[in-house]
């Protein structure tokens, strides 16, 4: 068994130990690989087990990578998305996590009118407040989730955040759980359900689950750590050796 399959069923196994605490089924879990700075070989040898959904950070990144991965793959945009790179976002992803601002959504919206795309998308919301940190408001995000919602090339799926680092991760959990609570508020104003939340990664992603997660974001626990500098070559990625 390699490295990577190691990663990938220990994961599996987690995210359905999970599932059972929370009383859900592990159907309800999109594992979200972020395969930022790891090779197409990398996201090959994952694919090649099962794995269907990636994540880039960088839209330039992910237009050179994704021609050279297995063309049936989906792929979420999870990083910070400059307006001058919402056309490549439109056009390479599945879903959006991170639109962070009405003027990013109304460019995306411009965009999907010109390529005739729907572009499901998520509203990242900064609900621990962290300076350091991309994404709405809380006090701003049910208004923007209106307007985007009205935006008719948007699909408006949920939610996305990032809790403040730690190495606890019931230190997540809060902040998890001011995410559901926005999710009901703007649902109430919407009349509608959004079906999504995408918050957990690596070091905390079972408590998102436990929260109510429907997408985990998971780097390190099936890469490895991050790559620095160089790719490493071809040989070592097919031992498995390998982030969020």
């Amino acid at each position: 068994m390699s490295d990577f399959e190691q990663r990938y069923e220990i994961v599996r196994r987690r995210i359905e130990a999970a599932c059972v605490r929370a009383g859900r089924a592990p159907s309800e879990i999109t594992l979200v690989a972020v395969s930022k700075t790891h090779p197409p070989e990398a996201v090959n040898a994952m694919a090649r087990l099962g794995l269907r959904d990636f994540g880039e950070n960088k839209a330039q990144e992910a237009r050179a990578k994704i021609p050279e991965c297995d063309g049936r793959l989906r792929w979420h945009m999870i990083g910070h998305l400059q307006t001058n790179k919402a056309r490549d976002a439109v056009r390479l992803f599945s879903m959006i996590h991170s639109v962070d601002s009405l003027k990013l959504a109304q460019e995306l919206e411009k965009h999907a009118a010109a390529q005739s795309r729907r572009a499901p998308v998520l509203l990242e919301v900064n609900v621990s407040g962290e300076a350091n940190k991309f994404g709405l408001k809380p006090e701003e995000a049910v208004d923007v989730a209106l307007a985007v919602n009205a935006l008719p090339r948007l699909e408006l799926r949920g939610l996305m955040t990032m809790a403040p680092y730690s190495d606890d991760p019931e230190k997540s959990r809060p902040h998890f759980r001011r995410l559901v609570e926005m999710k009901r508020r703007i649902e109430e104003r919407l009349g509608a359900p959004l079906p999504d939340l995408s918050m957990g990664m690596s070091g905390d992603f079972e408590a998102g689950i436990e929260e109510g997660a429907t997408l985990v974001r998971i780097g390190a626990a099936l890469f490895g750590e991050r790559l620095k500098g160089k790719s490493r070559a071809t040989s070592d990625i097919g031992q498995g050796h390998s982030e969020d």
